[in-house]
């Protein structure tokens, strides 16, 4: 090949290693590849910096591979081009000579092109009697096909970055948007629920973002959102089935009474305080509305008794009764410090976070019948995150057993959700720059 020895530079300028390993590079070119100068010049502005060259230094390789005599770089054309610095400076659009030696010194320092100076340090080409080019001296392109793969791959990881990056953005915009017009219908059209202090977190998390956020950044931003998003929904969602609920109770009532009109008896009172009690277990208490569906279904107890199984009567979601069951990913990311107890130190799936939880659950003191009632009241799965972020919050508080406990008769009146909390624990430990996937 054209570069098959270790060549210097001509004059002051010194030679380094990486010259030396970008030729021993340069020799390890693969028989018979090929590549299009274009093509392969636009995935290395695609991953510019990765490659730490500079926006004017790819000027410089633009004019460089346009003395290249085909579109098709490879070896058996040669792979040394050698413009005079006037050729080189018109068609790097009048940059001036100075300039144009130190862009040719950070493309050589990048590895994407070698100098093969001659012995006087002119640039040219010495051919044979049949006009083919036996030796030629100037800039050698073989690390460009050398790299050539490398640099594909690193153009297509900048494309999927920056894609990614877009993609994020767009979803914040979205969540942005949806959590902000949500609030405004709830308070314009007076909805129950603190959207004060819904309105406030919404501010605080839009005032993190900073003016140029990055990826990481970003995500964190997303899942907050997300988060805040759903509990927005979440209480827009309950209001509605209750007015629902409270719309069907009165026309059922109506039924009731409008269902036999021509009967002129009274009912006793023992069997009118029966069918009272029967109607109420079966619509439901006007002051405790209960969720399309609600039904009562059999789930595991508590996770560290094992074999039990409790029946609990879902409520409605996402305060009091069944609990809305947020992403595992979430709850990790939001306690990371319950991984260390699951099986073998790592928490995979959710059957790992109970276990993980029943540790934790003698570690700090709570009762077997503490952590039971839980389950029952909140689900095996919210009992065993709710676990997880006492631990997480354990340094401010003092009995683990009696706050569980208050959770759980917070839970069954309805008056707690684990939305605010798992959200509170992202923001503390997305402050510290602690993420757990």
């Amino acid at each position: 090949m054209d570069n098959a020895y270790v060549t210097t530079p001509f004059g002051r300028r010194a030679m380094s290693l990486g010259m030396l390993a970008s030729q021993q590079l340069a020799e390890t070119i693969e028989p018979g590849i090929t590549r299009n100068k274009w093509k392969l010049f636009r995935a290395i502005c695609e991953a510019r910096p990765a490659l730490g060259v500079t926006d004017r230094a790819l000027t410089v390789l633009d004019a460089l591979l346009t003395f290249y005599p085909s579109d098709e770089i490879s070896e058996e054309r040669g792979l040394i081009v050698f413009p005079s610095n006037a050729q080189l400076s018109i068609r790097a659009r009048g940059m001036t000579a100075a300039t144009l030696r130190r862009h040719l010194a950070v493309l050589v320092d990048a590895g994407l092109i070698l100098r093969k100076d001659s012995a006087n340090g002119k640039r040219y080409a010495r051919r044979d009697r049949a006009g083919e080019v036996e030796e030629a001296f100037g800039f050698s392109l073989a690390p460009l096909l050398a790299r050539a793969t490398e640099i594909e791959a690193l153009a297509a990881q900048a494309i999927a970055d920056r894609e990614h990056l877009r993609i994020t953005r767009e979803r914040l915009t979205i969540c942005r948007r949806d959590i902000a017009k949500l609030i405004a219908a709830a308070v314009d059209e007076g909805v129950k629920g603190e959207w004060e202090q819904i309105s406030l977190m919404f501010r605080a998390m839009i005032e993190r973002l900073t003016r140029a956020p990055g990826i990481e950044h970003l995500v964190s931003a997303l899942d907050e959102m997300s988060l805040l998003r759903e509990e927005v929904v979440n209480q827009l969602e309950t209001n509605t089935k209750t007015q629902e609920m409270n719309s069907n109770e009165s026309q059922i009532d109506r039924h009731i009474q409008n269902s036999n009109p021509e009967s002129t008896y009274e009912l006793e009172p023992g069997f009118e305080t029966k069918q009272g009690a029967k109607s109420a277990d079966r619509i439901g208490r006007p002051s405790e509305p209960i969720a399309a569906g609600n039904e009562i279904s059999n789930s595991a107890g508590d996770a560290g008794a094992g074999e039990g199984r409790t029946q609990r009567t879902e409520g409605p979601v996402g305060e009091g009764g069944a609990l809305k069951l947020f992403p595992l990913g979430l709850v990790l990311q939001a306690c990371p410090e319950i991984s260390d107890y699951g099986p073998g130190g790592q928490i995979g799936n959710w059957r790992d976070l109970m276990v993980a939880a029943v540790v934790v659950r003698s570690m700090l003191g709570v009762s077997p019948s503490a952590y039971e009632a839980a389950c029952v009241a909140m689900g095996p799965e919210n009992a065993a995150t709710v676990m997880a972020c006492i631990l997480e919050r354990g340094g401010h508080i003092n009995s683990a057993g009696g706050y569980l406990r208050d959770l759980t008769r917070r839970t069954a009146n309805g008056e707690f959700a684990i939305g605010p909390m798992l959200m509170s624990l992202v923001r503390a430990n997305s402050s510290v720059g602690r993420r757990v996937g």
